[in-house]
């Protein structure tokens, strides 16, 4: 049943203040060790390696308020069998309905929230439990991949690569009732989502990017346009009609493997440094960041101390970037610049 009239009107400025609170200067560390949306272990340790690296020693040098809600306690079931081929079906969907309460529950108390991942299967609780408490945001994913396989169009099953399949209202009726998934319901549009980075697009997801008019834009499309013209396209798409909170879910794996090896499914010719970061400071410049994800590093993939090192910094950096860090400086606000005492006081120090 459709709420009207004056309760209907408190709900949704309710949610709007929720919203707008939660881009004030008070961020939520959030992390989430959970690998079975993938095959490879070790993406579990992403968040320890990220915090590691100096996340939250950076944010607080941007004069925010930091809150590390420390590590969501994932259960992984002992028997969890395959379902039309998905991979730990009951196992994720646990997962990402806690991660769905505890972003809805940060996002409500006025906190731009940080999740750290973990793999991309866990964008699906995060983006839900945003949308609960901002129903209207808009979606950023920054991907080599489009994570946009249904459960019949998955060529590997790994719920890694399906998340945003779950999300969309157009793909409904492409959903199978998956085992785990039952509390979780579409919300998004197709209209309200970006793709920025992408460079290994399944089949199947392609015929879905095109059939839905999705906006994306390839590397070649980066190449082409220039990561300033990207970033303009995208910002009008998801804000010419309405100012609305920005969900970005970024994937390591958008940069070159040079520079983020640590990651699961590297691909080449990914993301420079200066076009990840350009990306990141034209979000934060919007004013309307909410929510953000960084996802899948995996400290056992790099093939040394030192590509550990590399991918996890570079994960601090985006964070850092999106949350105002910038290039010539960090702009921690000072009053004034002190003065010059007078000579004769210099003499009687």
């Amino acid at each position: 049943m459709a709420l009207r009239g004056p309760l209907s009107r408190l709900l949704r400025s309710q949610l709007g203040h929720a919203c707008q609170q939660s881009r004030a200067h008070s961020v939520a560390v959030l992390g989430a060790p959970f690998s079975r949306g993938q095959k490879r272990g070790g993406v579990e340790h992403g968040p320890k390696v990220i915090r590691d690296a100096g996340l939250i020693e950076r944010l607080s040098g941007l004069d925010y308020s930091v809150h590390d809600f420390g590590d969501l306690n994932f259960h992984y079931l002992e028997k969890d069998e395959p379902y039309m081929d998905v991979k730990f079906p009951r196992t994720v969907g646990a997962a990402n309905k806690m991660m769905c309460g505890a972003v809805s529950r940060a996002v409500g108390a006025g906190h731009t929230l940080v999740m750290l991942g973990g793999d991309h299967s866990l964008a699906i609780g995060s983006v839900a439990g945003h949308a609960q408490q901002c129903p209207d945001l808009c979606l950023i994913w920054v991907d080599a991949h489009a994570d946009i396989n249904t459960p019949m169009s998955s060529p590997s099953g790994n719920l890694h690569g399906q998340p945003v399949a779950f999300m969309l209202k157009e793909l409904q009726e492409k959903m199978p009732a998956i085992p785990g998934f039952s509390w979780m319901k579409p919300f998004l549009s197709s209209r309200d989502l970006v793709y920025i980075g992408l460079r290994d697009v399944d089949p199947g997801e392609h015929h879905i990017l095109k059939d839905l008019g999705i906006q994306y834009f390839t590397m070649r499309d980066i190449d082409r346009l220039g990561i300033q013209r990207v970033m303009e396209v995208t910002l009008d798409h998801l804000l010419s009609r309405k100012q609305r909170p920005i969900h970005l879910s970024f994937d390591v794996d958008a940069f070159d493997p040079s520079l983020a090896p640590a990651t699961g499914t590297p691909v080449n010719g990914g993301l420079t440094y200066r076009e990840g970061i350009y990306i990141t400071e034209e979000i934060h410049n919007t004013g309307l960041l909410s929510v953000m994800d960084l996802v899948e590093v995996n400290p056992m993939l790099g093939a040394s101390p030192e590509a550990v090192e590399a991918t996890a910094s570079l994960a601090v950096d985006v964070i850092a970037s999106c949350l105002g860090q910038t290039r010539e400086g960090a702009r921690v606000s000072i009053d004034e610049i002190p003065s010059v005492k007078d000579d004769t006081e210099q003499l009687r120090l």
